[in-house]
């Protein structure tokens, strides 16, 4: 039997990073554990303190094996209940290039990314040159050290792969330069958006790490999109009380809600039990009370509160509903819709059938789907607005189809450059599922009267 080790390690999920892990140590002997941990790629960013963060954000994974390995050394390891829930958490990757992978493939092959990712980060690989092939970054570079290769690498982020290999620098340089003559660049790429996060989440919590907690959280004035959730519920029933020209109903269930103005061409259905990352709150708007619908927007149960504020407050107005049945969605429609963006300098890229909208600190984002754009009369996600990592690992996220309003979208997007709201704790957690399509029980058309037999 393994004698116990007087270290006491207490892993927890990072204040500020979606999927990170944080481990304190303790006792007499913790600097056993501390070796453990940093030869496992864990970070120390104050004294007792460590942090994993990975470009893969299979922290939790990890850090469970990670625990595993310390209980084998005697060492007693405390897991909290938040850190737990991610670990038992089952997601996978939107649209995957690799879709024959399994589950345990996919994981293998972003572990080598985060080894490649780890080595260039601590000066191991030496990046010579890097260049765009026209669908992702591409880089030539070489391991430092005696019998040191040269290596091609193709992807980014958790998709980064050795494509090639070389005998040595000026091989792997020549055969770089004979292919990619027109976009070489000399040294490392510009970090990714998931590589800042990463490092600001080793930065940040050293800072935090080593100040006193308060003896409980007081309310921080945040971007709007960072903000807490608040209470869903209450922020509906004001909007009810407070426009006596919208109804409300209730399930027989209890279970959902729905909103609708009196002139029964747009519902509100806000589903009062959804998880954090699933629908929880659709809008949809009708031309006629009995005709199909024309436009719809769905919202996480995430979704902070000056974001839904925002949006109640639309239709509030009672302007700006309408739109044209039928009319292609074109880039005048974009642009109206995206005006604030553009005037507060986020960046746009495109990548094939998507534009995106990314703000300079790259933690929230609009994106639009040119090819959804083009099939209105399916009510396709053409707009997602996100906060996280990205549209496809989203912290919470809003989506709409072809023909939402302009008005409504700009207005979304004014919010989340100029809007601010409160945060007593951080709340992004690491998504177990991607649900960025209106929940199966989507609106259907309105009756007439006030009879309501089924969902929205």
């Amino acid at each position: 039997m393994t004698p116990p080790i007087d270290a006491h390690v207490r892993l927890d999920t990072h204040p500020t990073h979606p999927s990170a892990v944080t481990a304190v140590l303790a006792g007499a002997q913790a600097r056993i554990a501390l070796m453990g941990l940093e030869a496992a790629d864990w970070t120390v960013v104050a004294e007792n303190v460590l942090v994993l963060v990975r470009i893969d954000h299979e922290e939790p994974y990890w850090a469970e094996d990670a625990a595993k390995h310390l209980s084998a050394e005697g060492i007693t390891v405390e897991i909290t209940p938040r850190l737990r829930e991610a670990m038992d958490e089952e997601w996978t990757w939107a649209n995957y290039p690799m879709p024959w992978c399994t589950r345990s493939e996919i994981r293998r092959v972003s572990n080598e990314a985060q080894k490649i990712h780890d080595d260039i980060r601590h000066g191991q690989l030496l990046i010579h040159a890097h260049a765009h092939d026209g669908h992702t970054t591409v880089a030539v570079g070489t391991y430092l050290g005696r019998n040191g290769k040269s290596v091609y690498l193709h992807g980014e982020d958790h998709l980064r792969q050795v494509a090639d290999t070389f005998d040595s620098p000026a091989q792997a340089l020549l055969a770089f330069e004979k292919v990619h003559t027109a976009d070489m660049r000399p040294g490392a790429a510009p970090l990714t958006d998931t590589e800042r996060a990463a490092a600001e989440a080793r930065a940040t919590f050293g800072l935090t790490a080593a100040k006193p907690a308060p003896s409980r959280p007081e309310p921080e004035t945040v971007p709007a999109y960072l903000a807490d959730a608040g209470d869903h519920d209450a922020l509906l029933d004001a909007f009810l009380d407070a426009h006596g020209d919208w109804e409300k109903w209730r399930t027989w269930s209890d279970e959902t809600t729905h909103a609708i103005h009196e002139s029964q061409t747009l519902r509100v259905e806000r589903v009062h039990e959804a998880h954090t990352r699933d629908t929880a709150w659709t809008v949809a708007a009708y031309e006629t009370p009995v005709s199909d619908r024309t436009w719809v927007l769905t919202a996480t149960g995430a979704t902070p509160a000056p974001v839904l504020q925002g949006l109640l407050d639309h239709l509030a107005d009672g302007d700006g509903w309408d739109t044209v049945v039928g009319a292609q969605v074109d880039e005048k429609t974009v642009a109206a819709a995206t005006q604030p963006l553009s005037k507060a300098g986020w960046k746009r890229t495109v990548d094939g059938r998507w534009i995106r909208w990314t703000s300079p600190t790259g933690d929230t984002g609009v994106q639009f789907d040119a090819f959804a754009a083009q099939h209105p009369g399916q009510n396709l996600a053409t707009w997602t607005v996100w906060a996280g990592p990205g549209p496809d690992r989203p912290t919470w996220a809003l989506t709409a189809s072809p023909h939402t309003p302009s008005s409504l979208l700009a207005d979304l997007s004014e919010t989340l450059t100029h809007g601010t709201g409160t945060r007593r704790t951080n709340t992004a957690r690491r998504p177990r599922s991607v649900r960025l399509r209106p929940s199966p029980a989507a609106i259907s058309p309105p009756a007439t009267g006030h009879t309501i037999s089924r969902g929205l």
